[in-house]
């Protein structure tokens, strides 16, 4: 009996798609072969539940608001999927943020260049893979 494998998925939460577009070819780059992208919260949670995705690709902030870091966390908790951080503004409260609300989560700053993703998502999916 063959055992099929499902191949690295990632879902990229961006609300500019342009810059969302961009992150899916550094991803493929790097061998997730199934990307999907949502532009807001709510699809990102819907997605993340449907899909089961190996990690996800958060922008930090959406519509204007750092809403990307509770979604974020929320997803970690529920979904327990890696999260992986990109932003384009790093100020200072912004890293605490994140490091408060979940801690160990890489910080990526945009433009996001496949070789400095490629490290923090091969750690990640690591950690996943071991943790079933």
């Amino acid at each position: 009996m063959t055992e099929s494998i499902r191949p690295r998925s990632a879902l990229i939460v961006d609300d500019e798609y342009l810059v969302a577009f961009d992150i899916e070819a550094s991803m493929r780059e790097i061998g997730f072969e199934a990307c999907i992208v949502a532009s807001n919260e709510n699809d990102a949670i819907d997605l993340t539940k449907s899909s089961r995705p190996d990690v996800v690709v958060m922008d930090v902030y959406l519509g204007g608001t750092r809403g990307g870091i509770e979604t974020a966390r929320w997803l970690r908790e529920v979904c327990r999927v890696p999260i992986v951080f990109v932003t384009a503004h790093i100020d200072k409260g912004t890293p605490e943020r994140i490091r408060t609300v979940l801690p160990g989560a890489p910080v990526l700053s945009k433009p996001v260049y496949h070789y400095r993703s490629r490290h923090s998502l091969l750690i990640l999916t690591a950690r996943r893979s071991f943790r079933h």
